[in-house]
């Protein structure tokens, strides 16, 4: 059967008191939204509608690397009934099931869409909504059955605002989350009215219209409330946050990984990582980031959207950002790569080092207080302590390429572009300005000269001038 996914995408999220729309607020590295995307994608629907409000332009942006997506706009917004209905140009004329979804309920999984969506058309049911039983029901909309005949069927929903006292203690709550017959199913949502508490269109009160219609409405229940769970204001988002990195650490150490203490670990969705790799307190994953087999990330670590070869060391504090790593690299402590660092096997990057758009080369070394930017280093390279790659010239980066085998001294500098051929010396404390040609030693320095008595005449002075003030 065909099948059409709407996710409700418009509110303002008043309690996340934020100029940011709620559905675009990150969840373990995501906006919230793009976790119901995912879900929604597995039905393979023929088309999904987004229906924007609040800071619709953002929505529209942050999403428009998605193919295929419709956007409708809800001005002004008037419920959630009055929202669905602003699918309506979009769904009037198709056939099969409509998928209703939330934009900030996350943790829906796969499996329990697919269970709804089954239910839903073995039962012919005009609707079908998916339930819950909690242990607190505050702010959800209650599930009213009918005492009689057996098996109690769904009979209405009432919102927390308009239920009575004897309603709000029923622990069975509306998820928000439908399936429902497309045909006729924007005719019954203009007979939903305004009789509430807000005044609005309440989309839960379409099942009284059917039931009044005499058309069936069915609900599922899902055996983890969590995955109905709304984020509605900064600790919700903590929360779901919360939730979301605690599986995914799980579903890592299942399959290998060695996470010493996941309570201080985040991880985000899209990282993979190798087995008997071993992730130390404190580390921050981030992205789209690789990381192989056998590795070992100390604490303090944060990398994202990087890529990290088998065997590779990063030891505490070190940033990488847009990075590779190679295999049995070793990086830190305390370096930062940046965009394109690249990070050849066996290298090693050691303490307060900055990589940017720079290639260091198989088993070459910058171990001290370097930074290099827009360079080609080749393999088996050494570069000193305190080098530095001038690349910026104030109009444009230059290059700087220093060949296999060289041997760069400290501090120093690299005025860009320059090569330095194989197996050439550069001396400690040169500035180059020209290219090194292969196996040359290049010195910039004078000859050292030695001032005698400097120390002692220097002190004569200065008690001289004490004496005359």
């Amino acid at each position: 059967m065909d099948v059409h996914v709407v996710i409700l995408a418009a509110g303002k999220g008043t309690r996340m008191k934020s100029a940011i729309p709620k559905v675009l607020h990150r969840v373990a590295g995501l906006p919230m939204i793009e976790y119901v995307l995912a879900t929604a994608a597995s039905l393979r629907p023929l088309s999904t509608t987004v229906v924007v409000g609040h800071e619709a332009d953002s929505v529209r942006n942050t999403l428009s690397r998605h193919s295929g997506l419709t956007f409708v706009a809800q001005k002004p917004q008037l419920g959630t009934g009055h929202a669905l209905l602003q699918a309506e140009p979009v769904l009037r004329h198709q056939h099969g099931t409509l998928v209703l979804l939330s934009g900030d309920v996350p943790l829906l999984t796969e499996r329990t869409l697919d269970t709804l969506l089954t239910h839903h058309i073995r039962s012919g049911a005009a609707a079908t909504v998916l339930t819950a039983e909690v242990p607190d029901p505050t702010g959800y909309g209650r599930i009213i059955r009918v005492a009689a005949p057996a098996g109690r069927p769904l009979a209405n929903i009432v919102e927390e605002r308009d239920a009575t006292l004897e309603q709000r203690t029923i622990r069975e709550i509306n998820s928000g989350v439908y399936a429902f017959a497309l045909d006729g199913l924007f005719d019954t949502l203009h007979h939903i009215g305004t009789e509430n508490a807000q005044r609005e269109y309440y989309l839960p009160d379409i099942v009284r219209v059917f039931r009044n219609e005499g058309r069936a409405a069915e609900s599922v229940a899902v055996a983890d409330a969590n995955e109905i769970r709304g984020i509605n204001s900064r600790s919700e988002l903590a929360a779901v946050s919360r939730i979301m990195r605690t599986e995914k650490n799980e579903s890592l150490m299942e399959a290998g990984v060695t996470i010493e203490d996941p309570a201080t670990v985040y991880i985000d969705r899209d990282v993979t990582i190798g087995p008997d790799t071993v992730i130390h307190p404190g580390v921050s994953l981030e992205g789209a980031t690789t990381i192989g087999s056998g590795c070992e990330i100390y604490s303090g670590v944060r990398i994202t959207n990087s890529q990290i070869g088998d065997g590779a060391i990063i030891l505490d504090h070190s940033v990488l950002v847009e990075a590779r790593v190679g295999n049995h690299a070793r990086i830190g402590p305390f370096a930062r790569l940046r965009k394109n660092a690249d990070v050849r096997e066996g290298a090693h990057v050691g303490n307060f080092v900055e990589m940017k758009n720079t290639v260091l080369g198989p088993r070459s070394k910058a171990m001290h207080l370097t930074y290099l930017g827009d360079s080609r280093i080749g393999e088996n390279v050494n570069i000193g302590a305190g080098t530095i790659t001038c690349n910026y010239d104030g109009e444009k980066k230059q290059a700087t390429i220093i060949e296999d085998g060289a041997f760069i001294g400290s501090d120093s500098q690299f005025i860009a572009p320059v090569t330095v051929g194989k197996n050439a010396y550069v001396g400690t404390g040169t500035t180059v300005r020209e290219d090194v040609p292969a196996e040359a030693l290049a010195v910039s320095a004078g000859k050292q000269r030695n001032i005698e008595g400097w120390v002692a005449e220097r002190r004569k002075k200065r008690e001289r001038v004490t004496t005359e003030k």
